[in-house]
């Protein structure tokens, strides 16, 4: 299994939320221009054209076959490795760099989550169906988790949009998103009991 992100400067450039709105963008829908992009991150053309060079310095994208007269410049995402780790022999720089990636990636999850399920009710029967937002409970050791995880990772791997082509796809296929955590669960610090019943006082 791959260890993923290592580079601290790389995984910093990536913790931006335009970034990464950007990178969605490009994975699942294809080459783009500076402008296109910036459309769906919600930022200026000139902010967008900034982002795309700081993932290009750091191997994220690079540039696309030219459409038409050539003219506008054209961005494509590149093979990096866009999985994060927290491995035992980190440094302390990595560590910290790798949990700031990791927790924008949580957000960005998060929202997107949210917009879909403010809108849920507006989509089909059959969509509405189809959707789920859960969380389960499982009992095993690291060992399990880790083979569960590569168990799902190739569940999913025939469906992944930045190589399943819209022509390759059933008709009426859209977009969608798994999302997956799979960790060992905290323990919970004992609150104790409050010193005052407050709801007996009233």
């Amino acid at each position: 299994m791959s260890e993923g992100l290592s580079d601290p400067k790389a995984m910093r450039a990536l913790a931006h939320p335009a970034r990464l709105m950007i990178l969605n963008r490009l994975g699942v829908e294809g080459s783009a221009t500076a402008t296109e992009v910036a459309e769906i991150a919600g930022i200026t053309p000139s902010a967008a054209s900034y982002h795309l060079r700081m993932l290009a310095k750091y191997g994220f994208v690079e540039d696309a076959p030219p459409r038409g007269d050539g003219r506008e410049r054209l961005w494509k995402t590149a093979n990096a490795q866009l999985s994060v780790a927290s491995l035992p022999g980190d440094q302390p720089d990595v560590r910290d760099a790798k949990v700031s990636l990791m927790l924008a990636l949580r957000r960005d999850a998060n929202e997107e989550a949210d917009r879909a399920l403010a809108q849920v009710e507006r989509d089909s029967a059959e969509w509405r169906d189809a959707t789920r937002f859960s969380r389960t409970r499982i009992r095993v050791d690291a060992e399990e988790m880790a083979r569960l995880n590569e168990s799902i990772e190739k569940l999913i791997a025939p469906y992944l949009a930045r190589h399943r082509d819209e022509k390759d796809a059933p008709s009426g296929a859209r977009v969608a998103e798994v999302q997956v955590n799979l960790f060992p669960v905290p323990k919970r610090p004992v609150q104790g009991l409050p010193t005052e019943d407050h709801d007996s006082a009233r």
